[in-house]
């Protein structure tokens, strides 16, 4: 039996056109994160209202669908919590030592000025090519995280071709491999595939490759675009300059303004009400100052190659260690959207197939009282 006459209303999302086509994919595009600039959690639009002409065994199993959505999403957002915190921890954790790191090689570099010693990787070129590291994601379901830093990427691309510069690409995350091989006019030195946790081992593959390019001056300048964790509803894709290194001992973008980060946020996830929540601490990075009368027994230019590799493997790890946790972050609050979307969804279908039901036994009481008054 199907409710032909009677119109049904039930709310839907704007990007859910046709509400009888519920699909699977469906649910995890209907909150999704801007795609370009900083990544920011966005409160949804008004519903729209959309008719339903579906009988009760429809409604039944559409509702069971949603129902299985659901415990899917709030599932996949509890995982993506957890990795997250462990992620967020492994990037705080590394910032004083990397923030330290250069620090110390740009004093000895200081030291160095009147002395007459190459040291490749700080040596400042005229910029005829230049090397783009682009790290994206390995999954999807994470809102606009993986489109926010290709985009940055495509933009960046655009603007070296505008100043007639020559440039090549070094793709990072199977998402941003899969961009660029569906791109053959854009030049790719390498594909890499990011494991599922950043590691000092897949660092150093980028850093080898970035050494040997920059030191064999095959390019003159290098850039690392990442996306860099600020919160958890908060993410920016950022591009900063890996090679030569920056004269201010400081990570700097492509303008010279600095990207280190002075404040972190802290997390820890409890319950309130049955329900899972958030409570946000804020936690100030702090570096240890170089004394000014500081000396070295070692030659400078001994511990400056020594510490050089250090400082392209320590950038590299923590740019991949924020990337990731930017993802786990994104996909935590796409999912969290699309759980609050089936629980909306399963109420308004329901409330249909309630509406249904009635109409469906007042019609047959009425057959029953109409058959009885035509035998009386």
């Amino acid at each position: 039996m199907f409710c032909s006459n009677p119109t049904m209303w039930v709310s839907s999302k704007p990007s859910l056109h046709d509400p009888s086509t519920l699909s699977f994919r469906s649910l995890f595009n209907l909150f999704s994160l801007p795609s370009h600039g900083s990544i920011t959690n966005i409160p949804s639009r008004p519903y729209r209202t959309n008719p339903i002409h579906c009988g009760i065994r429809e409604l039944r199993q559409r509702i069971d669908s949603v129902k299985n959505t659901q415990k899917i999403t709030e599932a996949m957002k509890l995982v993506a919590a957890a990795r997250v915190r462990k992620a967020q921890e492994a990037v705080v954790n590394g910032r004083p030592f990397s923030e330290t790191l250069i620090e110390v090689l740009y004093y000895i570099n200081e030291q160095l000025q009147t002395e007459d010693i190459d040291v490749p990787l700080t040596n400042v070129r005229t910029v005829k090519k230049v090397a783009l590291v682009i790290v994206t994601g390995d999954r999807g379901l994470c809102g606009g995280f993986n489109n926010a830093i290709i985009k940055k990427a495509e933009a960046r691309i655009a603007e070296l071709k505008n100043l007639g510069l020559d440039y090549t690409v070094i793709s990072v995350g199977k998402k941003g491999n899969s961009y660029f091989r569906r791109r053959p006019h854009i030049p790719v030195d390498r594909f890499i595939e990011g494991e599922s946790f950043p590691t000092v081992k897949e660092a150093q593959t980028i850093a080898d490759d970035v050494f040997s390019l920059f030191v064999s001056e095959d390019v003159d300048k290098v850039e690392l675009l990442y996306t860099k964790f600020v919160s958890l509803v908060k993410s920016d894709p950022v591009i900063h300059t890996l090679l030569p290194l920056s004269p201010k001992g400081e990570i700097c973008d492509i303008n010279g303004n600095s990207v280190d980060a002075a404040e972190d946020e802290f997390f820890r996830l409890t319950t309130k009400e049955g329900k899972l929540t958030v409570e946000r601490d804020t936690v100030r990075t702090e570096t240890t100052e170089l004394s000014p009368i500081l000396q070295f027994e070692q030659d400078p230019a001994q511990i400056l190659d020594a510490l050089l590799p250090l400082y392209l493997n320590s950038q590299i790890l923590r740019a991949l260690q924020e990337s990731l946790a930017s993802e786990l972050a994104a996909r935590m609050s796409a999912m969290t959207n699309a759980t609050d979307n089936a629980m909306d969804l399963k109420k308004n279908l329901s409330r249909a197939y309630n509406r249904e039901r009635q109409a469906k036994i007042t019609g047959e009481i009425l057959e029953i009282v109409a058959g009885a008054e035509a035998l009386a």
